[in-house]
């Protein structure tokens, strides 16, 4: 309910957003609905997403525009399969996946619509997908969290591939089952190969780097001075921070544009055989709104990819992130990521 109050008072004091935040004249598809257009339309979202993080959201969208929303919420990768399975019967009108590599997969396999320009537009290209099909709606940073009693910036690697160095012998942390750590993996694949993916991991565990069950627990054993320093979203931190506000805690993100400062997105797209094109474009350009953007900044503190929008000052800008070459469409095949990490934790 905390979070429900403070979405509707950050709508309250963007009233109208939808005809004021982005330029919505007749763009590829038409003007979005004024709410009278709207009444009575029902719009069914596919979330990857939790319902407890953008529930508050979707329900201030159907209070803000009149159309009725239904969603049915799972992990990002199965829904994604049950779009694919389901085909043109899938009653998914939008998809709100939790990284690119899903939005990518469907993207691939033609279950995907093009997006209007005025939504596209309103993001940096390198956080949507270059056909268009897809649109980021916050960012997720790869990054570094250590303990400040025990590292200083200086004493940080290069590069993210020289935590296998002896150096870092048992003082990392990383969560190999994270299905942000496995996007991260697939872009070193992507990038540099299945050899140097599988020498990175192998090199980890050579060097005693430990395991945690998930980011959480990782920057937990950080700031518990169990380890010095964990590979996991910036975010993870500031939810820390938020409940111990004296922990020992920074984030370093690597100079140039290493492999570490992956940027992976939480994106949403329209579903081909969706009828209700108009009212999925509508709720794309929502979550691209300054109301929802400053809900995800508030609640979550990921990075808002709304163009002209600031992040948490705590953040390092997305401006200065000088992200590797990736295509995030690309991360789609975290099927080869999972047996090549099988074999190398089995091994």
């Amino acid at each position: 309910m905390r979070k429900l109050r403070q979405f509707v008072a950050i709508a309250l004091l963007t009233a109208a957003v939808l005809s004021v935040v982005l330029p919505l004249p007749n763009q590829n598809s038409g003007h979005l609905l004024t709410a009278a257009e709207a009444q009575g339309s029902t719009l069914t979202i596919y979330s990857g997403r939790s319902e407890d993080l953008v529930g508050p959201a979707i329900e201030q969208f159907e209070a803000d525009t009149g159309i009725a929303v239904e969603v049915r919420y799972g992990s990002t990768s199965n829904l994604a399969l049950t779009i694919l399975e389901e085909g043109a019967n899938t009653e998914a009108d939008v998809f709100f996946a939790q990284d690119a590599g899903a939005l990518g997969l469907l993207a691939k396999d033609g279950a995907l619509a093009p997006l209007p320009s005025y939504i596209l537009d309103s993001v940096e290209p390198r956080f949507r997908s270059a056909d268009g099909l897809w649109v980021g709606i916050t960012g997720r940073a790869r990054v570094i969290t250590y303990n400040t009693e025990a590292l200083a910036e200086a004493d940080l690697p290069a590069s993210l591939l020289d935590f296998t160095d002896p150096a870092w012998q048992g003082r990392v942390g990383f969560a190999p089952t994270n299905a942000s750590f496995l996007s991260h993996l697939t872009a070193l694949r992507v990038a540099e190969g299945d050899d140097a993916a599988r020498a990175f991991v192998q090199g980890l565990l050579d060097n005693g780097a430990r395991q945690y069950e998930n980011n959480s627990a990782a920057v937990a054993a950080v700031a518990a001075g169990e380890i010095d320093a964990a590979l996991v979203n910036h975010y993870y931190m500031y939810r820390v921070l938020a409940e111990t506000p004296g922990a020992s805690l920074a984030s370093y993100y690597f100079p140039g544009d290493d492999i570490g400062n992956l940027v992976n997105v939480a994106g949403a797209a329209i579903v081909t055989s969706s009828d209700a094109k108009p009212l999925a474009q509508q709720f794309i350009a929502y979550l691209l709104s300054r109301t929802a953007q400053t809900y995800f900044v508030e609640e979550t503190y990921e990075y808002p990819l709304l163009l002209g929008m600031d992040a948490d000052p705590r953040l390092k800008p997305l401006a200065e992130i000088e992200t590797p070459d990736v295509d995030l469409s690309d991360l789609d095949d975290l099927e080869a990521t999972l047996d090549l990490l099988d074999e190398v934790l089995n091994s």
